[in-house]
């Protein structure tokens, strides 16, 4: 199975993504999530005129390394809003796209949108909300059909979302796609906000085919942390088992950019000191997280019999 990890993991250290993919090569990953969640950006390179320079650049890097491209994470943001950050949000995932075919990247991840209006507790708010995000992503179907890149959609936690609806399970992802009913649309499983929920066998096996690719993160169970496997109280073997029991087929990719927690992060603040040298993670200690998070993804793919490619 290929192990891959995010270039969002070097995101704090390096501005360029050049940079970002030589410290995964560092640590020995050979297969590139390319993170393009911050670039909804008028002043992303991506977002410019010669954006396709970049990509091509980038792509040189990635074979000068022996590494390939194997998964995307489309801009972040909310479907849902409306007026100039939609358009902007809508121009950029449609660009997402073009970026994943030049370089061969067969899915990105798409979150999906959430509003005050459409709480979890309303049994009719699903409809509404399966529609209201589905007016968003049917516009990006004419260059997923001309790309052939798939839209994945992810599940996330109440911690996140506190009331409002959202995709929480296996079974409200699998209802949403088949809402969808096109080929291009799939499922990204986020094991962290499943810890958060509290469940995954099952998840994993309703998903079944549905499922095309994984973020593989852990957390202490009380929010989302995106932290390496074992920093947390995620259970490995439940989703091991899932995905073997599942027949998931897809790349093996972690999501943990944060298990050098910066100093001002969503789950809390780092304390602070009037003199501050060594606040933030040094890169030395993100590079050894790194190594170390190659060697975790080795062992526990190993331990299920799957050979680390």
């Amino acid at each position: 199975m290929k192990l891959a990890t995010s270039t969002g993991d070097f995101g704090r250290y390096f501005p360029d993504n050049e940079r970002r993919i030589r410290g995964l090569a560092r640590a020995g990953f050979r297969h590139i999530d390319l993170s393009l969640y911050q670039d909804a950006d008028p002043a992303s390179v991506f977002m410019r005129d010669g954006w396709e320079k970049e990509v091509l650049h980038i792509r040189s890097v990635a074979e000068e390394l022996g590494m390939d491209f194997v998964q995307s994470h489309a801009p972040g943001g909310n479907p849902l809003q409306e007026g100039a950050a939609r358009d902007l949000l809508l121009a950029a995932t449609i660009r997402s796209l073009e970026i994943c075919a030049m370089l061969g990247i067969p899915n990105t991840v798409v979150h999906v949108g959430w509003a005050d209006d459409l709480l979890y507790a309303d049994k009719y708010a699903e409809e509404a909300y399966f529609e209201r995000n589905m007016a968003f992503l049917r516009e990006l179907i004419p260059t997923m059909e001309k790309t052939g890149v798939m839209v994945l959609v992810e599940n996330t936690t109440h911690a996140n979302m506190g009331d409002r609806w959202y995709l929480y399970t296996g079974r409200e992802m699998k209802d949403f796609l088949r809402y969808a009913d096109h080929p291009l649309f799939g499922a990204v499983w986020d094991t962290g906000h499943a810890n958060v929920e509290g469940h995954q066998y099952d998840d994993l096996i309703t998903l079944g085919k549905d499922l095309r690719a994984i973020h593989f993160n852990d957390n202490r169970g009380g929010g989302d942390e995106h932290v390496m496997p074992y920093l947390g109280t995620m259970c490995v073997d439940e989703i091991l088992c899932g995905l073997r029991d599942s027949g998931y087929q897809g790349v093996f990719t972690f999501e943990c950019e944060s298990s050098a927690r910066p100093a001002s992060f969503w789950q809390g603040d780092r304390r602070r000191w009037k003199e501050e040298r060594i606040a933030e993670p040094p890169l030395r200690v993100q590079d050894a997280l790194e190594r170390a998070l190659y060697v975790c993804g080795e062992e526990i793919l190993s331990a299920y019999g799957y050979p680390v490619e």
